[in-house]
């Protein structure tokens, strides 16, 4: 489902990543570990066309990513759902409407707005707080919201950013166990975190970068970096 062969990317004289290649089959569980720098957030960047590497070919499907145009960029973009450590809401909408929103800007028809939030927002556990703005709702449950808002697409991955950056170890594992929840159902998530412990104990696959390389891909992997 996604590849990359070969990657290298630069900010100026800065190697970011060098020469990277690895794979995600569909269905999988992937952990991103690396420390702050690693080039965990460059790898979500070049995967959505965010940023362009500056050798190799990055891979969705059979659309090299780096090749498509601004037209079919849209199409890729509703295949993947990100999700941030920020929560990135908006503030002045409720937690419906926030995912609403990502559903109009796609030019979605309203019955089926209508029909899918309620939906995305009872499987993330907050059907009761849809008509809540985010200043009322605790920093779990605004990730809830926004994973909610990832889903409502269906895309085919969701990407979590460190989404637990900013929660305390309670709603951390609220949010792990719902993205947990969300592969069993079928749907690509690939984790990037430098949390040790959420990474010790969920024990699936872990690609481990250190200055811009790979230097670990195992099944059930551990947090190897000091």
């Amino acid at each position: 489902m996604i590849a990359f062969h070969g990657v290298t990317k630069k900010y100026g004289n800065s190697m970011i990543l060098d020469d990277i290649s690895f794979k995600v089959a569909p269905g999988e569980f992937v952990s991103l570990v690396g420390k702050s720098g690693a080039g965990k957030s460059t790898i979500v960047k070049l995967l959505i066309a965010e940023e362009k590497p500056n050798q190799g070919r990055v891979l969705f499907g059979s659309a090299e990513v780096n090749k498509l145009s601004m037209r079919e960029l849209p199409d890729l973009r509703r295949k993947i759902g990100i999700v941030f450590q920020d929560f990135k809401l908006l503030p002045t909408r409720t937690a419906y409407e926030n995912v609403a929103f990502a559903m109009e800007v796609n030019g979605c028809p309203e019955h089926e707005i209508e029909e899918l939030v309620p939906q995305v927002l009872d499987m993330v556990g907050l059907k009761d707080k849809q008509h809540s703005f985010p200043h009322e709702l605790s920093g779990g449950m605004k990730q809830r919201v926004a994973i909610a808002r990832a889903m409502v697409h269906r895309p085919d991955v969701i990407i979590a950013d460190e989404p637990t950056g900013n929660l305390d170890p309670h709603n951390t594992w609220e949010i792990v166990n719902l993205l947990l929840k969300i592969n069993e159902l079928g749907t690509t998530v690939v984790l990037a975190t430098h949390s040790k412990e959420i990474i010790n104990k969920i024990r699936r696959r872990v690609i481990t970068l250190d200055n811009g390389k790979i230097i670990k891909d195992e099944e059930g992997g551990r947090y190897i970096l000091d």
